[in-house]
């Protein structure tokens, strides 16, 4: 486990799946039909609790330029800047349930910002993912 900061909060742009954990595949599908593959675009997966307690899961990309996501017809939130604690994650389309096990390891860190969200970044276009939570500071 490391810790990860984030120097300044990240503008995204994102589709919604519309159920969790089934929906993520076509949400990725969708984000990504929206616009060219960049190595300058960071893209995320965001998850947490809303509503009641259902997951909602979030399928995310950087907004490169002013004005992006409404062209794209899409919502924004902020990847706030900060302290993480992550863990990476190889070959996770091998054994997708890595993913699941590094956030179950994460979340039993003390002091995880309760608003956070759980972080998948996906910073390169290599087979690792960072998995990240964000701590209450």
């Amino acid at each position: 486990m490391e810790k990860v900061r984030i120097e300044k909060n990240i503008k995204v742009f994102y589709v919604a799946a519309t159920s969790f954990p089934e929906g993520i595949t076509e949400a990725t599908r969708k984000l990504h039909s929206l616009f060219p593959f960049s190595q300058e675009r960071k893209i995320f997966g965001l998850s947490r609790p809303e509503n009641g307690g259902a997951i909602v899961y979030r399928a995310a990309a950087e907004e490169m330029e002013k004005g992006e996501s409404g062209r794209l017809g899409c919502e924004t939130l902020i990847v706030k800047k900060g302290n993480y604690v992550s863990l990476t994650v190889n070959n996770f389309r091998k054994d997708p349930m890595a993913i699941t096990k590094a956030f179950e390891q994460l979340l039993a860190e003390p002091n995880l910002d309760p608003q956070g969200y759980c972080v998948e970044w996906y910073a390169t276009d290599k087979e690792a993912v960072k998995c990240m939570i964000r701590l209450d500071e």
